[in-house]
């Protein structure tokens, strides 16, 4: 098939989220279909990883977006105008009119869109569109506001949450087939739109690429949060849990053990945190995330919202670090406590696991080679890729 896809930010190989989601789903399909790809970037530096994607697509169009969220024009389109800020950061108008021409000038079979967000790029088309959600982004954002937004600020941002809410609605009842990366979403999606028909195709890891790198563990003891972008919401609060709630109960019991965080955006306060704190290791822009799945002793990810599934989950798994998180954080996975990971939902549970198996190698052991296999098994891209093909078929042929 000749496919349009469309994200809102350049798949890369390296990172950890949707860009790598992207780029490895791009890159098996390519074997079977002909890609045009249409994204954004923040800026020129992200061109380099351009020519990777042109091995897989016959055509990469790339356009501006800002480079932060909330400059003053943002703010005010986002406070008077229909859409949330969530649409109004991730919109080009450039984009719009390249897209208008393309699909006017080649004929594609279908358009597969990846987060709700890149939909007002689209022209009114009849070509079959496939909308794929990563998370069910208003219950994300309303979790952030809830929690985490002060309560003189928070009608404003309730108030975007609002449009997060209905603008997602609008769009997925305007796709020809609406799919989920876990059936929790799944589920949430119905109860949105009773009647609506949704697929779900899991996120997943190229298994091969993260078991290949040996690495000594290192030592003392690292308890991993990462390879995480911390821009992402859910991120900046699960580490702000494990850094003021989980890691001050461990420390206790594993004196010499260290906390180790490591991605994209690290938030300043965690980076002044490991100059005052020795225990605190903070690694930005790893070149390989492998280095940080191999080396550390496990993995603990205290993720307290709901939606999607979480890539730095099963990398972590698919390396054979052993993982302790919340139901929540392994949700749409299918793990089971104490065979392919360690579940507990309070902070006092997350630590007791997480020195259960820094004191227990053996069980550390054990918990990283089932993880690991299980990943393998299920969630290889090859395996994940291959659920697409009846998909797209169903809905061009009903087209």
């Amino acid at each position: 098939m000749k496919i349009l896809m469309l994200v809102p930010y350049l798949p890369k190989p390296d990172t950890s989220g949707g860009q790598t989601r992207w780029y490895n789903i791009i890159k098996y399909l390519s074997k079977k279909h002909d890609i045009t790809l249409f994204s954004l970037a923040k800026d020129t530096s992200e061109e380099k990883f351009i020519p990777e994607l042109k091995k897989y697509c016959k055509k990469v169009m790339v356009f501006d977006r800002p480079k932060k969220p909330w400059t003053l024009r943002n703010v005010l389109l986002s406070f008077f105008g229909p859409f949330p800020l969530l649409v109004i950061r991730n919109f080009s108008l450039q984009e719009r009119r390249a897209i208008s021409e393309e699909l006017a000038n080649e004929k594609y079979d279908l358009i597969h869109a990846e987060t709700f967000y890149v939909m007002p790029h689209l022209v009114r088309t009849d070509v079959p569109t496939i909308l794929v959600e990563q998370t069910i982004w208003h219950d994300v954002y309303k979790h952030h506001v809830e929690t985490k937004v002060p309560s003189i600020l928070r009608p404003f941002y309730m108030y975007d949450v609002v449009k997060v809410k209905y603008w997602e609605k609008h769009y997925w009842n305007k796709a020809s087939k609406l799919v989920a990366v876990s059936a929790e979403d799944r589920n949430e999606m119905i109860k949105l739109i009773p009647g609506v028909k949704v697929d779900v195709i899991p996120n997943g890891v190229d298994t091969e690429f993260y078991a290949a790198k040996k690495m000594e563990r290192k030592l003392p003891p690292r308890i991993l949060y990462g390879v995480s972008n911390f821009e992402w919401l859910q991120n900046q609060e699960a580490s702000e849990s494990l850094l003021n709630k989980v890691w001050p109960k461990v420390k206790k019991e594993v004196p010499n053990a260290k906390v180790w965080i490591v991605g994209r955006e690290i938030p300043e306060w965690i980076k002044r945190l490991s100059e005052s704190d020795e225990s605190v290791e903070v690694t930005e822009n790893i070149p390989d995330a492998r280095d940080a799945y191999a080396s550390a002793t496990i993995m603990v990810a205290p993720i307290k919202g709901a939606g999607g599934t979480r890539l730095k989950i099963l990398e972590a798994m698919a390396a054979g670090l052993p993982v302790v998180s919340t139901s929540i954080g392994v949700a749409g996975l299918h793990i089971t406590h104490g065979e392919q990971a360690l579940i507990a939902d309070s902070d006092e549970a997350l630590a007791r696991e997480a020195v259960r198996l820094i004191k227990n190698p053996k069980l550390a052991n054990y918990i990283g080679e089932k993880g690991q296999n299980h990943v393998h098994k299920y969630f290889d891209w090859r395996v994940i890729v291959k659920l697409h093909d009846p998909i797209y078929a169903s809905v061009v042929s009903s087209k």
